[in-house]
């Protein structure tokens, strides 16, 4: 096995450890609430502005740039999914989905910020001391982007099953993925506060 398949597998198994890794599932979730299967192309665009925001910060804390406390890191992931979860819940139905560029893709720019320092510290105690970063901090964000888009392809699946053969209600479809994931968000912020 190359090292570039070493590290795409680890990234692609970190995002899909619902075990260890479902804080970053409950925001992929609250980020596609709002879409159906055709709006597929949005949230790639959506997930990709997330990778895009966690591979700047996931580099420059692997390579030690940066460094916030993995507390308060912590603490954020879960505002993050709160905020995301909780402005669906606020969004008007003639605003799902918008077009062109939103906000909401520069929130999930700025919110995989905080996430890829999340990542970072599974990243740095993987890499060890390895002379060059740059292949396996490559390979592990592809894996990483991977892993959200099987994650993607599973919500809208089970999206289309429930909106689009069941006949659920969108707005219903939509209020009831938001407002579980922001529950869960909720008491993951209240048991993560920093000092406490």
């Amino acid at each position: 096995m190359s090292s570039f398949e070493l590290y795409f597998g680890l990234g692609k198994d970190h995002i899909l450890d619902y075990a260890n890794g479902y804080d970053h599932i409950l925001f992929v979730l609250a980020l596609c609430a709002v879409y159906l299967v055709q709006d597929w192309k949005k949230i790639l665009i959506l997930v990709t502005a997330f990778t895009v925001g966690h591979s700047v910060t996931l580099a420059l804390a692997t390579l030690d740039i940066v460094t916030v406390s993995s507390a308060w890191v912590e603490f954020l992931i879960p505002v993050t999914i709160f905020s995301t979860a909780v402005s669906n819940l606020f969004r008007r139905e003639d605003q799902l989905p918008g077009r062109g560029v939103q906000a909401s893709y520069f929130l999930a720019l700025f919110f995989g910020l905080i996430h890829g320092l999340g990542f970072s510290n599974y990243l740095k105690s993987l890499l060890g001391r390895q002379e060059s970063i740059t292949m396996p901090l490559f390979a592990f964000n592809v894996g990483l982007e991977v892993g959200q888009i099987i994650i993607v392809g599973l919500f809208l699946a089970v999206s289309f099953i429930a909106v689009n053969l069941a006949d659920a209600n969108r707005r219903d479809w939509k209020m009831i993925i938001s407002s579980a994931v922001a529950g869960i968000a909720l008491m993951l912020m209240k048991d993560r506060i920093p000092g406490l």
